[in-house]
C-alpha cells in the first residue's frame, strides 16, 4: 500500500469512525427498545391473563404506568401508554405534540413503529412508538370502545424515550 492510499485510509477512519460509532449506538438503542417493548407488553399480556378477572381488579396498564415512573425516575428511560383511537381511556394517556403526534399518525396508517432521532442538551435521544392492538377479549372489559375494532389494528401505542449511548 503506497504511503497516500494510507494517509487517505487513515483520513477516512477519522471522518468515518465516529459517525460509524453513532450509528452503532444508535442500533443499539433501537434493539433496546424492543426488547422493552417485549418485556412490557408481555408483563401486561400475563397480568391480564392471569389476574384480571372482573372489572374491579386493577388493570394491568396501571400497574405498569407505575413500573414506567419508576423507570423514569431511575433515569432510565421514559415510557408512556398512547391512546391512538382518539378516545382516550385517560386524558393522560392522549399523545403529546410533536413526536407522539407523528408516531400516533403513522401508526394508524398500520405502520408497527416509528422512531425519531433528537438531540437536547447535546445528548442524543431515540424517540420511538410501538402499535398496541387488542390482543385478547379480556382488553374490552376495561376498553370497551375498543370492542369494534378491526383485529391487528392499533388502538394503543408505548411511546418511548431512551438516551442513546
Amino acid at each position: 500500500m503506497s504511503i497516500h492510499r494510507f494517509a487517505a485510509a487513515l483520513l477516512l477512519l477519522a471522518v468515518a469512525g465516529p459517525a460509524l460509532a453513532e450509528d452503532a449506538a444508535l442500533e443499539r438503542t433501537r434493539k433496546q427498545v424492543r426488547m422493552l417493548d417485549d418485556l412490557y407488553k408481555g408483563g401486561i399480556v400475563l397480568i391480564t391473563k392471569n389476574y384480571v378477572t372482573e372489572d374491579s381488579d386493577v388493570p394491568a396498564g396501571v400497574a405498569f404506568k407505575q413500573l414506567f415512573e419508576a423507570a423514569k425516575k431511575n433515569g432510565w428511560h421514559e415510557v408512556r401508554l398512547l391512546d391512538v383511537t382518539g378516545e382516550p381511556y385517560n386524558d393522560e394517556n392522549s399523545p403529546a405534540e410533536g413526536f407522539e403526534t407523528r408516531a400516533v399518525e403513522q401508526l394508524k396508517q398500520g405502520e408497527a413503529y416509528y422512531d425519531e432521532e433528537i438531540t437536547e442538551e447535546g445528548k442524543r435521544y431515540l424517540q420511538a412508538a410501538t402499535a398496541i392492538p387488542v390482543v385478547m377479549p379480556k382488553c374490552v372489559m376495561c376498553h370497551p370502545h375498543y370492542e369494534d375494532a378491526k383485529p391487528g389494528a392499533a388502538i394503543g401505542a408505548m411511546s418511548y424515550r431512551i438516551p442513546i449511548e
